[in-house]
Parts: structure tokens; C-alpha cells; sequence
């Protein structure tokens, strides 16, 4: 039997099939979840300045700026989360657990870490298992079954403290 009879008439132009031969085909970038062949290679990390404590800084200057950022973090699961407990618990925060907060919510370099320990989907590790940890853990659970679809308006900063 010849060649021709067991093989179908190839119906690519010679140009493409020398352009496909000639060139390999590139690999399809993207989320490839846990998987064991992933080598990381193609995860860009940006390296963040280590988390400083503000000993220095006035009480009414790191309530406003832990309320900031408490509001922007980037997923909007903690966005919503910790604009909520801030609004309920920062104006009552002791000096030392204003520090405590501060550490939580910036030295951990992936925000994903934070909403797992306060959901309690994965355990906190024992540097930030802490009261302020045990107050977010609590407020998380949402015992009064509130809707909280969204950050909290800033009105109640011009409002008389409760």
C-alpha cells in the first residue's frame, strides 16, 4: 500500500505549515490555582516595606489613618470587614490595641490571610492571635445578622460619639 492512500491530502498552505514548524507555539499564560506543575515562575511579586510601629503618632492621627486604611484594602471582602469593625470598635480602642489593630491589618503581606483568620477558615497564627484579633473574630460572625453589602458612609465621623 503507497503512502498517499493512508494519508488524507494535507489541506494547510505550505506557507502556514512552515510557519507552525518553524515557530512553537507559546503557552497560555494564566491562574492555574494550586496545581503541582506550577512553578511560579510567571508570579510577579512586589516586595512591601516591613511594617514599622508609630510609637510617636498622635492617638487622633492613627485613629483616622487605620479608619483609611481599615476602608482601602484591595479585595473588597476586608474593605467591607474592617470599614465595619473600625466604625464600631476604633473610637473605644485602647493606645495598645490600636497598635495591635495597626500590626493586623499591615504586616501580614497578603490580605487573603486576614479575612481567613476572622472568618476563622484557617487558624491565626500565634503573633496575631490577639484581643484585637478575638474582637474581629467575634464581629465577623455577625451575631445580629446586619446587612453589610457595603463600607459604612463617613457621616458618623461628624456625629457626637455614642
Amino acid at each position: 500500500v503507497s503512502p498517499e492512500i493512508l494519508l488524507p491530502p494535507l489541506q494547510i498552505p505550505l506557507c502556514s505549515l512552515r510557519r507552525h514548524l518553524l515557530r512553537p507555539p507559546v503557552p497560555q499564560r494564566g491562574y492555574r490555582g494550586d496545581s503541582p506543575t506550577d512553578s511560579g515562575k510567571d508570579v510577579l511579586e512586589i516586595p512591601l516595606p516591613p511594617w514599622q510601629e508609630r510609637p510617636d503618632e498622635p492617638l487622633d492621627t492613627k485613629r483616622a489613618r487605620l479608619l483609611y486604611e481599615s476602608r482601602k484594602r484591595g479585595m473588597l471582602e476586608n474593605c467591607i470587614l474592617l470599614s465595619l469593625f473600625a466604625k464600631e470598635n476604633l473610637a473605644r480602642m485602647s493606645e495598645e490595641q490600636l497598635n495591635r489593630y495597626d500590626r493586623l491589618i499591615n504586616e501580614p503581606s497578603n490580605d487573603w490571610d486576614i479575612y481567613y483568620w476572622a472568618t476563622e477558615a484557617k487558624p491565626t497564627p500565634a503573633e496575631f492571635d490577639t484581643d484585637v484579633m478575638v474582637m474581629l473574630r467575634e464581629f465577623a460572625k455577625n451575631r445580629n445578622r446586619e446587612q453589610r453589602l457595603r463600607q459604612p458612609d463617613l457621616e458618623y465621623l461628624f456625629e457626637p460619639p455614642r
